[in-house]
């Protein structure tokens, strides 16, 4: 692997947690620097490969890793019979931060969770509080039906403005959506991936287009076959995408036990950030912070990374930076 920006940390290994070997890549400048771990979205779609993006600020304040998860990425490769499950991937989270904290020295780690990610997270700080220094959510998902249609209903306001008949007929096509529950069968996936497309061409949604790909090509870390993991996604996460469903993090009262940051795109209509912003609103923390990133949409970091950082750099100030020392004058 190439370490081209000479970094202290630079690693790619495979971990054995929870009876399969898991993939990792940590980058960092400072051993000492709080750990923070990244839980990519999806589910399924391992983030490691878009690093280069985003990134690089990040590991002046923290070593950064990255963890394909279950069913994802390089560890889906290394073990492909292996099918994830909603409990299994908790289990597994709690033994890669386990495995964290005794490599760094480290009491807790920063945990960030992004979209599917975000709902990860989310379950795993309320399994296990004490894990987990500070969470940052990004793309937050509170309630996967409400995403769908608020997602929905802003698409079709702006087919409406722009009088754009053409999407408007592609909208109707599709039928009902999302319906009265989320299935993730073949069908609501076909009817959810031609939402997607319409909502891209409004910039709602995510777009892979050709400068992904270029990304994913020049990461120091790609293999031909992450290819094969890509194209592998829904069949892997059967059991997730039922648990994915029915989720609703307003089911237990928003009562969180440490910090809790939300960094959210004003432009994210994939998980909708009204929704997240709503919910935060209902939050109780230690204490408890929201960053609203113009101009972003759901890959808020890669959309806006100056912006972006900036919100990281004053959650670092917050939490990691020693309070001044008090002098006194008698």
């Amino acid at each position: 692997m190439r370490n081209k920006m000479k970094r202290l940390i630079c690693v790619e290994e495979y971990v054995e947690v929870n009876g399969i070997e898991h993939y990792l890549f940590h980058r960092g400048t400072n051993r000492n620097n709080a750990v923070l771990l990244y839980l990519h979205g999806g589910p399924g779609s391992a983030e490691s490969l878009l690093t280069e993006t985003f990134q690089t600020r990040w590991e002046d304040i923290y070593t950064v890793v990255h963890w394909d998860q279950r069913g994802a990425g390089k560890t889906l490769i290394r073990n492909p019979d292996k099918i994830p499950t909603i409990e299994l991937m908790l289990e597994d989270l709690y033994g890669i931060i386990q495995y964290l904290k005794i490599q760094y020295n480290m009491h807790k780690i920063v945990l960030v969770g992004h979209s599917w990610g975000s709902v990860l997270g989310s379950l795993f700080i309320r399994q296990y509080p004490n894990e987990i220094a500070y969470y940052i959510g990004v793309g937050q998902v509170i309630n996967m039906l409400e995403n769908e249609r608020v997602g929905y209903n802003k698409v079709l306001e702006l087919i409406e403005q722009a009088g754009d008949e053409q999407s408007r007929k592609k909208l109707e096509a599709i039928g009902e959506y999302p319906g009265e529950k989320l299935v993730f069968d073949r069908n609501f996936l076909a009817k959810c991936d031609k939402v997607r497309k319409i909502q891209g061409k409004y910039d709602l949604a995510i777009k892979i287009g050709l400068q992904t790909w270029l990304t994913v090509f020049k990461s120091p870390i790609f293999r031909l076959s992450d290819l094969t993991a890509f194209m592998r996604i829904y069949k892997t996460h059967g059991k997730v995408y039922k648990f994915l469903g029915d989720f609703n993090l307003r089911d237990e009262q928003a009562d969180y036990d440490m910090p809790i940051y939300y960094v959210l795109g004003d432009n994210d209509w994939q998980t909708p950030y009204v929704i997240a912003q709503q919910y935060f609103e209902e939050i109780k923390a230690p204490h408890k912070q929201l960053f609203m990133i113009p101009r972003a949409g759901h890959m808020t970091m890669m959309d806006q990374p100056d912006l972006f950082f900036d919100a990281l750099q004053q959650i670092h100030a917050r939490e990691e930076l020693p309070p001044p020392q008090m002098s006194y004058t008698l």
